[in-house]
């Protein structure tokens, strides 16, 4: 497991500025739910919109503009995860990024965003099913745990691996229980740098600018950094690049 930090690492340090510039697409998916009017809540360097509130005065307007909000959010979140899965793929077998590839970019956000957006639609669905019961919440986190292992790693299949989506999202079930010590560094390393980075910013800017200052620094740093250590223990599949 060591390894597989050291290389995320030594490749997010390389390849930094054009991480970056993929991660604009992270900035924007979470702006968009905290510039449209939804009711949204920011914390630890994300926004995130109360479901609860919803359904307050909810009219067919809208429930269009929570739809295409949260439809752009996911569609900008893909292209960057995407994105910055084909530089570790390619980067890891040491080849050139070739037009052929960047032409297939278009195919390979199509199908991550289809993944992103059954994953959020069932857990949409279970929460507005379950509003009633006053466990909604509850049930639907239990929910998006039990699916967590069909959704994980598609992302990274669909492009390392050029799976279709059904394809992807068995192999990445497979792997993450093969795995399952990847999905707990990964999960350690997110909670370890978001909490000592909100806690940061919170120290040096106070409360309230510390929430946008840590959305910005989330979009651009530690979420692409996730991403990258996520390619890189996917890629761990293949023997070859085992050293």
């Amino acid at each position: 497991m060591v390894n597989v930090l050291n290389y995320a690492v030594d490749f997010y340090a390389k390849h930094l500025r054009l991480i970056l510039l993929f991660s604009i697409s992270f900035l924007i998916a979470f702006i968009i739910p905290g510039l449209a009017p939804l009711p949204t809540y920011n914390d630890a360097g994300a926004i995130f919109v109360r479901t609860a509130s919803i359904f307050v005065n909810l009219n067919i307007i809208s429930a269009s503009i929570i739809v295409a909000s949260i439809f752009f959010s996911l569609l900008f979140l893909s292209f960057a995860i995407v994105s910055i899965n084909i530089l570790v793929k390619y980067g890891r077998i040491h080849t050139k990024i070739r037009k052929e590839i960047m032409d297939g970019l278009e195919k390979y956000t199509a199908s991550a965003f289809t993944v992103l957006v059954v994953y959020a639609v069932i857990l949409y669905v279970i929460n507005i099913a379950l509003f009633q019961s006053g466990m909604s919440s509850s049930i639907t986190y239990a929910a998006a745990l039990i699916l967590a292992p069909f959704f994980f790693y598609a992302p990274s299949s669909i492009v390392i691996d050029e799976k279709p989506i059904f394809g992807a999202m068995r192999a990445s079930a497979r792997f993450f229980i093969r795995r399952f010590d990847y999905f707990l560094l990964w999960l350690a390393i997110a909670i370890l740098l978001i909490t000592i980075f909100d806690f940061a910013f919170i120290e040096l800017t106070g409360t309230l600018i510390s929430r946008y200052a840590m959305v910005v620094f989330n979009s651009l740093f530690i979420l692409p950094f996730l991403v990258v250590l996520q390619s890189e223990m996917y890629m761990k599949r293949f023997s070859l690049l085992k050293r």
